[in-house]
């Protein structure tokens, strides 16, 4: 199996673990409908792998990922988002289908899908300077990425609702008190303690780590389902309102002043 990945998307297969890089840190390693798709490939390839045991997200340079490319939609919107969501739906049904151990290991920011890609990991671990971000009411959109079921799940109603209402940051700190992630470590510890221990995990008997995983989530399978494709639905009918295009707008508006 191929797991070559593309330019903006490093995909890399080290012994029993495939590596999955975000890789535009010229754009702060946000994602676009290629991403999307690759993502999706690699995480139905590794179910039928026998050698891999464990699939790890994280992200080149300062950032994990500050989520999707809006400026990648170009003239036709309308075409664009309406592919976009079904590609997108698609990806998070991947990571749903996945047998095999998936861990986010943020090494920085994470916004967006950055944020709710850690909600669907088995195992979220994250650097001190990480923090996550899920703005989608101040664009306009809802909940992605099975977080209007997960979030609350995890962190609670109450800090969900900071989270995917009120556009309120979640700092590395609070992610570890509210146990959205594991543990938090130093950023050179990356290489030095998580990499290894992560190794370690690789070399456990594979069918142990994939049966009991499948265990752990069965009884929330069919609730992943359903927040997906809720989310997938109404995700498509906010892109089509007027408050979506003006937030769109004024996103274009504050990024153009911030490179003057």
């Amino acid at each position: 199996m191929s797991y070559q990945g593309y330019q903006k998307l490093l995909v890399e297969k080290q012994d029993k673990i495939v590596v999955v890089k975000f890789n535009n840190p010229a754009k702060k390693n946000c994602l676009n409908l290629p991403s999307y798709v690759e993502i999706t490939r690699v995480l139905r390839e590794v179910n039928e792998d026998e050698s891999v045991t464990i699939v790890v997200f994280t992200g080149v340079g300062d950032y994990f990922t500050a989520g999707n490319d809006l400026s990648q939609t170009g003239d036709d919107v309308q075409a664009y988002l309406q592919n976009s969501n079904s590609i997108f739906k698609d990806m998070v049904l991947s990571f749903i289908d996945c047998k095999k151990l998936i861990f986010c290991l943020v090494n920085g920011p994470a916004i967006g899908i950055g944020a709710t890609i850690a909600g669907l990991s088995d195992v979220a671990w994250c650097t001190e300077q990480a923090y996550f971000l899920t703005p989608f009411s101040k664009l306009a959109l809802v909940p992605e990425g099975c977080s209007s079921y997960l979030l609350p799940l995890i962190v609670g109603r109450s800090k969900a609702t900071e989270l995917l209402l009120l556009n309120e940051p979640l700092s590395a700190r609070e992610a570890y008190q509210f146990g959205f992630v594991s543990r938090v470590f130093k950023l050179d510890e990356l290489d030095t303690v998580a990499w290894p221990k992560i190794r370690i995990y690789a070399a456990l008997p594979p069918n142990s780590l994939r049966e009991s995983k499948r265990l752990m989530r069965l009884h929330e399978r069919e609730s992943l389902l359903r927040a997906n494709e809720a989310e997938a639905k109404e995700l498509l009918n906010c892109t089509q309102s007027s408050e979506f295009f003006e937030a769109l707008m004024n996103f274009a508006m504050r990024k153009n002043k911030s490179k003057l």
